[in-house]
């Protein structure tokens, strides 16, 4: 895949600015640090990605639409990643879990690697994985910001629950 094929959009969202990060139609990336100019080229993410990004911030649907796809990931790490669909908004779930969930019990420490390799926060929600005494646990991009994410889908979720 040539680099010039690469563009991000950036996204400011209640946890920071995100760099969406787009390999023609497919979402590849979103990082809270800025690409490289030399590999990426600046342009718009798909309206619909964007309105997407905004309800889930807004407490809504946290579902997403957007074409995936991984650009270098194990056979392991893309099944730890898509497993994560599967856990609610505004839930947890434990790293045993995960394991558990892709037929593989004893791979807990595998599962917290392939977690800290997860090309798309929010999207794929690592931050929802949590240790198995309810310990927050580690996130790639700061546990302050797996805080956030995590209380902003709680109260969310109780919000809802009460309409």
């Amino acid at each position: 895949m040539k680099k010039s094929s690469l563009f991000y959009d950036i996204f400011e969202s209640p946890v920071g600015t995100l760099y969406l990060i787009f390999s023609g139609e497919f979402l590849v990336r979103i990082s809270f640090k800025k690409p490289s100019r030399i590999a990426f080229r600046k342009n718009s993410a798909p309206e619909n990605f964007i309105k997407e990004l905004n309800n889930y911030f807004h407490g809504g649907d946290s579902s997403f639409s957007q074409k995936i796809k991984f650009l270098n990931a194990t056979e392991f790490d893309k099944k730890v990643c898509n497993c994560l669909t599967e856990i609610p908004f505004g839930e947890t779930r434990t790293y045993k879990w995960v394991a558990e969930r892709i037929g593989n019990p004893k791979a807990v420490r595998a599962v917290g690697k392939a977690l800290s390799r997860n090309p798309l926060l929010i999207v794929l929600p690592c931050h929802r994985v949590i240790e198995s005494d309810g310990s927050i646990g580690g996130y790639s991009s700061g546990v302050n910001i797996k805080r956030r994410l995590l209380e902003m889908e709680y109260y969310a979720k109780i919000i809802k629950s009460k309409d």
